[in-house]
């Protein structure tokens, strides 16, 4: 038999010895102890006939258009109190039941022992058990959205209640036998149908859910000794440990598009390409950076964290260089920069930006998580929520089967940006912004810089040859800044095999913070990369004069 198929007569069968059977208890009993010897099985059939294609037709609404089970309930507490008439009236009963006992007329002989009356007392009565389903109500949802077996799940699980309900009919029919004659069964009758009466009027008010919940509640805490509570015990200590590193539930945004259209491949053996293919069963986190981004690379300390902490455990971390600029499509300097980070995951250079347009990627950094069967369940751009993303981390990890992950990563180096810096700006024609004065057009001009300049504003003076993505150095060229930061960087060049200089002063003095580029007041640009230009004890405003070398190319201005 299907393993899910099984759990769900097993579950049927718990449901009906549940206290979620109470509301149809009586009616069981009531109607199983009148008619032919056969009505139990009459009663019991019709309600798991009935009891199924609810359950299933509602799992089908449900997930087509998004409607709760309310109405289902409304029809319930409706027919109990509809039985519960007819049985302490005996008068309404016998109209009820009226066309019924046609039905078993046409029926087979058989019909004489009450099967067929029973059939449809059962089919009613399934309206009645239909919300006790609630949990395997979204287990046929999640079933018939992934597999489309709810059939089968919805009649496993109403098997396995027909079975049991059908024991308790019988039981009950053979206590009731004898206490069902004269005047004294007229009795039992009508209290059995007052019962009825005032169940539905409970579930009207509610209190059927109360009464379960506080079993749920309470019930637990009863068996377990209150000076050794469970939550107290080592193992449930480390199982909520875990828990508190997931988050409530991650979504399925589809299958992960693969890498695609690569070049080089670093860190992996041989150089060789991955594919999600041969990752399947991993946890995997794309990330989408380039190494003259700053926002993209004050990630990497937790990336390399992660790498660090969870690649035993299962993750696999890829990054895909894809440039911004042209000298980053370099893989010397590609290599360089991974090298320069200590970065050891594998990571694939995206010259053509194959794989991004393949995401539909637009942003320096990007993060998308992948599920061990190859489903994005993960995205974030941009720089923060590394609690967020090592929380979701976690919880695919404990959904492959990853156990005892232990306490979080530990970052070393990461850097926090101020709340509000001068926003990004590029020397190149193409997206300069907050110039004063002549703005950087495409060609080669002198420029002339305006005598003073407003707070988060750019200058160009001397000659400069301007392209879509740069701005080239060619005689006495000149940048003057106001800018809110406590860091300031700018991507440089000079040029394949040369050298060349930048000199760097703040607020009319000579440069020199520790831990940036610039020495004795100056940056001596070698490498195609960012450069770290100025870093202030706290976030403030302040004044930059930056004198270029001929030959000497900006790019664009980031700041922390």
């Amino acid at each position: 038999m299907d393993l899910l198929a099984l759990f769900a007569v097993l579950a049927g069968a718990g449901t009906a010895l549940s206290p979620c059977v109470l509301p149809i208890l009586p009616a069981l009993l009531s109607a199983g102890a009148t008619g032919g010897r056969r009505r139990p099985l009459g009663i019991v059939a019709g309600l798991a006939v009935t009891f199924t294609i609810t359950i299933v037709g509602l799992a089908e609404l449900i997930d087509g258009v998004g409607l709760g089970d309310g109405t289902l309930r409304s029809i319930a507490i409706a027919v109990l109190l509809a039985f519960g008439v007819a049985v302490a009236v005996p008068a309404v009963g016998a109209r009820l039941e009226a066309p019924l006992s046609r039905l078993a007329r046409l029926g087979p002989r058989t019909a004489g022992d009450g099967l067929w009356s029973g059939l449809g007392v059962g089919a009613a009565l399934g309206f009645v058990y239909a919300p006790c389903a609630g949990p395997i109500l979204a287990a046929v949802i999640a079933v018939s959205a992934a597999s489309g077996r709810s059939v089968l799940i919805g009649a496993s699980y109403a098997l396995g209640s027909a079975l049991a309900l059908l024991a308790l009919a019988l039981g009950g029919r053979r206590l009731l036998a004898g206490a069902r004659r004269g005047a004294r069964g007229a009795l039992v009758q009508r209290a059995l149908g007052g019962v009825m009466i005032l169940t539905a009027f409970a579930m009207a008010l509610g209190a059927d859910a109360r009464f379960q919940a506080a079993i749920a509640t309470h019930l637990p805490s009863a068996l377990v000794d209150p000076a050794r509570p469970i939550e107290e015990s080592a193992a449930a200590r480390s199982r909520l440990a875990e828990l508190r590193h997931r988050p409530a539930g991650l979504p399925r945004y589809g299958v992960a598009p693969d890498f695609t259209g690569t070049q080089r491949w670093f860190n992996t053996p041989g150089g060789r390409a991955l594919s999600l293919r041969e990752l399947r069963g991993r946890v995997v986190l794309v990330d989408f950076w380039t190494y003259t981004c700053i926002n993209c690379l004050r990630t990497l300390p937790y990336l390399t964290a992660w790498d660090r902490r969870y690649g035993a455990a299962g993750l696999t971390i890829v990054g895909v260089h894809s440039p911004e600029f042209s000298f980053e499509k370099d893989a010397g300097n590609v290599q360089e920069a991974i090298a320069r980070a200590g970065l050891r995951y594998p990571i694939a250079q995206d010259n053509h930006m194959a794989t991004w347009n393949a995401w539909g990627n637009q942003y320096w950094p990007a993060e998308f998580l992948i599920d061990a069967a190859g489903l994005v369940r993960r995205a974030h751009f941009g720089e923060g929520e590394y609690a967020e993303t090592e929380r979701a981390i976690r919880s695919l990890l404990a959904e492959r089967g990853t156990r005892r992950l232990g306490g979080a990563a530990r970052v070393r180096g990461a850097v926090t940006p101020s709340a509000r810096t001068t926003p990004e700006t590029y020397l190149g024609a193409q997206r300069a912004e907050g110039f004063a004065g002549d703005r950087p057009r495409v060609g080669t001009r002198a420029y002339r810089a305006p005598e003073s300049l407003g707070p988060n504003a750019f200058a160009l003076a001397g000659t400069w040859r301007v392209s879509k993505e740069s701005a080239l150095a060619v005689h006495d060229a000149r940048l003057a800044a106001v800018v809110q930061a406590r860091d300031v960087y700018l991507v440089l060049s000079a040029g394949a095999g040369r050298a060349g200089r930048v000199r760097v002063a703040v607020d009319g003095r000579p440069a020199g913070s520790s831990g940036t580029h610039v020495r004795g007041g100056a940056i001596t640009v070698r490498r195609q990369r960012l450069y770290h230009l100025a870093h202030f004890a706290a976030p403030g405003r302040h004044r930059l004069d930056l004198r270029f070398g001929a030959g000497v190319s900006g790019f664009t201005f980031t700041f922390g």
